[in-house]
């Protein structure tokens, strides 16, 4: 089948997942390019200006002049939020339809990737409720919650094993009269979509991992933090707990070496890519492409010819 030239819109959202390190960034813009299509960035970290070089965020000049959307707009103090994610991602993704274009979602944060793609429905917060429901568990106990979760939403209480989850699942009920295990996620997209993942060898993801953090190293990510701890990184609760900002931040306070704060962050990055490729995984929906295939992005587009094929066909 060939791709439906002058009717991009009729194609399915495309979404490129995997590790960190596997090749994502490129992947998208090479599918835009071949698609008619803009990227909708779907990595939470590269949604801080100023970080760069940490977050491995693709220079503008090797977007090849494809637009990419949700880069660059936080600073390091404001907090990211997957429910407003979830508005922004849609509203733009509607829109590059509208334009005639192909929405091509590229990322690595799964839950971000899920709230785009997927049906997914927040529950409500109160920071006054969950406040009162603290000091109840402060006063009682755990066991004095799960029995009142428990007379509301028994499948809430088996399930969940900590207070902070506990006192948010009651906190849900209160606020919507509904379950917290109503809010659970379902594996049905919201819009027609394909997801091509990335598979990996392992043990040479492991080694380019380790070269990548001394890549950034080398960039300067010891200047690139020690600039955005002067823009109050330190006081954004997600950027500064980002993979090598953390640990960079703490080479600033004296608490660790250099090249302390280099293994730790290499050994950060690889526990965070093994979590990646389990989330990924999970999903029977992706399609898994190898990643160092010279053909990746002419079998990527194929991919997406066949899951079109369906929407053409109806």
């Amino acid at each position: 089948m060939t791709l439906p030239v002058g009717r991009p819109a009729v194609l399915p959202v495309v979404a490129v997942v995997g590790p960190t390190g596997s090749g994502k960034s490129d992947l998208g813009v090479a599918l835009a390019q071949r698609l008619g299509g803009e990227v909708v960035n779907a990595d939470a970290l590269q949604f801080y200006r100023g970080m760069d070089i940490g977050t491995a965020k693709l220079p503008r000049e090797e977007r090849h002049g494809v637009e990419h959307h949700l880069l660059d707009v936080l600073d390091v103090t404001e907090e990211a939020s997957v429910a407003a994610y979830q508005e922004d991602a849609r509203r733009i993704i509607d829109g590059i339809r509208e334009r005639g274009r192909v929405p091509v979602l590229v990322g690595g944060s799964g839950l971000y990737v899920r709230a785009a793609l997927d049906r997914l429905e927040f529950p409500p917060t109160d920071a006054g409720v969950r406040a009162r429901l603290e000091a109840d568990l402060a006063a009682g106990g755990s066991a004095a919650l799960r029995a009142r979760l428990r007379a509301v939403d028994p499948l809430s209480a088996d399930r969940i094993d900590d207070d902070r989850r506990l006192v948010r699942a009651l906190e849900v009920h209160e606020l919507s009269g509904r379950p917290f295990s109503a809010f659970m996620p379902r594996r049905e997209y919201h819009r027609p979509a394909v997801q091509i993942g990335l598979a990996v060898d392992r043990e040479v993801l492991r080694a380019r991992l380790a070269e990548r953090v001394h890549g950034m190293v080398r960039a300067g990510l010891a200047d690139e933090v020690r600039r955005l701890a002067a823009a109050g990184l330190r006081d954004g609760r997600t950027a500064s707990r980002a993979l090598g900002y953390g640990q960079f931040l703490r080479v600033l306070d004296g608490t660790l070496t250099e090249a302390e704060a280099v293994e730790d962050t290499i050994a950060a990055t690889r526990r965070f890519a093994r979590r990646q490729l389990t989330w990924f995984r999970g999903d029977p929906r992706v399609a898994w492409l190898d990643w160092q295939a010279p053909d990746l992005a002419e079998a990527a587009t194929a991919l997406v010819a066949r899951a079109a094929a369906p929407i053409l066909e109806g």
